[in-house]
């Protein structure tokens, strides 16, 4: 294809006059005609402006391999034979260069993006330890996690996934660490994945690779923060990195991964086994306390006469189970809208929930005292389980047995609860039991899920990720 072809293919291909932000810039360096194509916003101007100034050296007869090796001062630069990819690398943000009588298409990785600083995730904040966070950004993520495994073994495959999106996507993993059989089914789901672009990024890929649609518990952890991120790569984990979000998946994980906190393993052992304990503690209490209550003063003599006081002492205007219903509901909707709130303004929308709308209601007859500290109690543990996922997947839970007891009483929690222990029994991820290490049971790799193992006596990876090295 001459170069005038070449040129007319790319300019109505890439639709560049109706498009504002794509930039065709017509030159002649050398005695040749050259034709810059890039995207405004993404190339950079300062390393343009010194490439522009080498080429305005150029001698006359010059070659390509001259115009590569020595002429064009940067570091990213390949040649591209096929108008397709290229224009594909064009629209990813790199700049491509024509030159006349030259068969291969220049490419110069120029890019730079618009990106915030990385800073601390809200979700996984800790007293001490580090302050960095992954961004939006797909290369700068890439960055964060070479700078804490500065070995060889980590290896960071690229794959592009979308037909119309091309979204940068990587699998990252410890080579001679992670399960090459684990590595294999990824990179397989990975490419089998047919859409036209992944619009909430890592949350479309997660459903394309891990499936369950109707699961309510999560199949994969999402972390921002890269010392976790990096902390998983050294178990034999693997991680997913999406362009476009801020934060990475790591695969397989397990129940009690979700459970986990960076703040338990900046504290002592002691210290943050207690942390995890109470954790637990608050975990529980967030899917049972209500069901339980509700159970035992809902079925006449079950509650005893040592624990009364904690019975209901006015029923209230409407039925316990549609008070429960209500109550959940309006913790849901404010949870709702303290996302969309300004910080500025979360104070008075906690003060407006809590004394207006919390104390009216009880005036009124619409709550019973006791139902609004129970569902605070919940609600609150419901905020103290570390993983936002986990957290929404046990409110779902929990409210499936305030049904079942409503419906059925005492058999009903016990009918419900066995119900959800069998579809946890049964889940998989990535081929590892969602149980693990409870069920099938291991001691010493359940003792390390309960308490936290101080870091020099974990000698060996987890089983469930069948390391290749299985120890540290």
């Amino acid at each position: 294809m001459s170069f005038i072809e070449l040129e007319r293919l790319l300019d109505r291909e890439l639709a560049v006059e109706d498009n504002i932000d794509l930039i065709r810039l017509p030159l002649s360096y050398g005695g040749k005609k050259f034709v810059l194509y890039a995207v405004d916003g993404f190339i950079k101007d300062e390393a343009w402006t010194q490439i522009q100034r080498e080429l305005s050296h150029l001698h006359e007869n010059f070659t390509l391999d001259h115009l590569l090796q020595s002429a064009i001062p940067y570091v990213e630069i390949t040649t591209e034979k096929d108008p397709s990819l290229a224009m594909d690398a064009v629209l990813a943000g790199q700049a491509l260069l024509l030159v006349e009588d030259e068969s291969k298409m220049i490419l110069l990785d120029t890019r730079t993006y618009p990106v915030r600083s990385p800073e601390e995730p809200d979700t996984e904040r800790v007293v001490r330890g580090a302050r960095d966070g992954f961004v939006e950004t797909f290369m700068f993520n890439l960055a964060l996690i070479r700078r804490r495994v500065r070995d060889k073994s980590l290896r960071t495959n690229y794959l592009q996934i979308g037909k119309r999106s091309k979204t940068d996507v990587c699998l990252v993993y410890m080579e001679g660490i992670a399960s090459d059989e684990l590595v294999e089914e990824v990179r397989s789901r990975l490419k089998q994945i047919d859409v036209d672009g992944l619009p909430m990024a890592d949350k479309t890929l997660e459903e394309y690779v891990f499936g369950h649609f109707y699961h309510p518990y999560p199949l994969v952890r999402y972390t921002e923060r890269p010392d976790v991120c990096a902390s998983h790569l050294f178990e034999g984990h693997i991680v997913i990195v999406v362009d476009g979000s801020p934060s990475v998946i790591l695969a397989p994980a397990t129940f009690w991964h979700h459970l986990q906190h960076a703040e338990e393993f900046r504290q002592k052992p002691v210290i943050g086994s207690g942390m995890r304990l109470i954790r637990m503690l608050a975990v529980w209490m967030s899917i049972f306390l209500l069901p339980i209550w509700f159970t035992l003063v809902s079925v006449e003599g079950l509650l005893p006469d040592a624990l009364s006081f904690i019975g209901i002492n006015e029923l209230g205007e409407i039925p316990l189970i549609l008070q429960f219903i209500f109550a959940e509901i309006g913790v849901e909707m404010l949870r709702m809208a303290a996302i969309h709130t300004p910080s500025a303004l979360a104070t008075a929308l906690g003060l407006v929930a809590a004394i207006l709308i919390g104390e009216v209601a009880v005036e009124v007859g619409l709550f019973s005292y006791e139902v609004v500290l129970y569902v605070a109690i919940v609600s609150i543990g419901s905020f103290a389980t570390s993983s936002y996922e986990l957290s929404l997947a046990n409110r779902y839970v929990r409210q499936f047995l305030l049904l079942s007891v409503a419906f059925f009483q005492l058999p009903g929690l016990i009918i419900g609860t066995t119900m959800v222990v069998i579809l946890l029994v049964y889940t998989k991820s990535l081929n590892a039991p969602y149980l693990w290490p409870f069920l099938p049971f291991s001691y010493k790799a359940f003792k390390s899920i309960v308490f936290r193992s101080p870091i020099p006596l974990l000698k060996r990876r987890p089983s469930i990720v069948k390391p290749i090295d299985q120890t540290r």
